[in-house]
């Protein structure tokens, strides 16, 4: 079983020897590595270029990251897919996870793994993402980890790859669409990634909250004809108080 994992980057030549360095040291899987770069002028291809055939660099132009991310796919061989942006980075093991996963499950569900988000001075906090359903999606109640998050091929080309539009939550739109043509989602007890947070991160920046939230408003209204409402917002209410009640049961350490 082949895993493909594409890495897309602009001018993120600071953080990206990590970023491939915790990829291409993973044992335990067959691996290819795609690494997009849309035209970086800090040194980035250069860094690429240097790794020889460990990996397969699309140096072409592109519209944004989905469309990065698309073209970086059309060149995949998998059997099933993940994507590492070029500031976080993968834990040892990870992939030798997802193998065993995959190995075990049909192509109609994709998994998530447990991780950590990290800042400037190392700090690390962990993430605990949710099962996805379009419930929990749709009514914003989703922990959505996207760098520990893997799935089949053959999903990814039923969905139609990445919606080039969407500028701020790709990664969002393309996991509802697994789960609106049928597909499942697990969550494996398992640390699988490092998101990193930093004043030049999306997130980490917020300079597209706005922007962030009011597609996500797009996709509720494409997907269920109408807009969000009173309920939609109680019922995101409930489904978050439902998602943080096991880990207030936990007992204290």
């Amino acid at each position: 079983m082949k895993i493909s994992i594409v890495t897309i980057s602009f001018n993120q030549c600071e953080f990206l020897r990590d970023c491939i360095d915790s990829i291409l040291s993973q044992e335990g899987c067959e691996l290819e590595y795609i690494v997009v770069d849309p035209g970086s002028t800090d040194g980035s291809r250069a860094l690429i270029a240097s790794y020889g055939d460990r990996i397969v660099p699309v140096f072409e132009p592109d519209d944004g990251p989905a469309d990065g991310l698309n073209r970086g796919f059309a060149r995949a061989t998998g059997d099933v897919y993940g994507f590492i942006n070029s500031d976080d980075y993968l834990l040892p093991g990870a992939l030798a996870a997802v193998t065993d996963f995959f190995r075990k499950h049909p192509t109609n569900v994709f998994m998530t793994g447990h991780g950590f988000s990290e800042v400037d001075s190392g700090a690390r906090t962990r993430v605990y993402p949710n099962v996805l359903t379009k419930s929990v999606m749709l009514h914003r109640a989703d922990i959505l980890f996207q760098q520990s998050t893997f799935f089949p091929a053959e999903l990814y080309r039923s969905a139609g790859g990445f919606n080039v539009r969407n500028g701020t939550c790709w990664d969002y739109e393309i996991f509802l669409k697994f789960l609106l043509a049928g597909a499942t989602h697990q969550v494996i007890e398992r640390d699988l990634a490092v998101f990193r947070l930093h004043q030049g991160s999306i997130s980490g920046s917020g300079r597209l909250e706005e922007r962030y939230f009011g597609d996500l408003d797009n996709i509720f209204e494409a997907t269920l004809g109408r807009r969000r409402g009173a309920l939609d917002r109680l019922r995101t209410f409930l489904l978050r108080a439902l998602r943080e009640l096991p880990r207030r049961l936990l007992p204290r350490p």
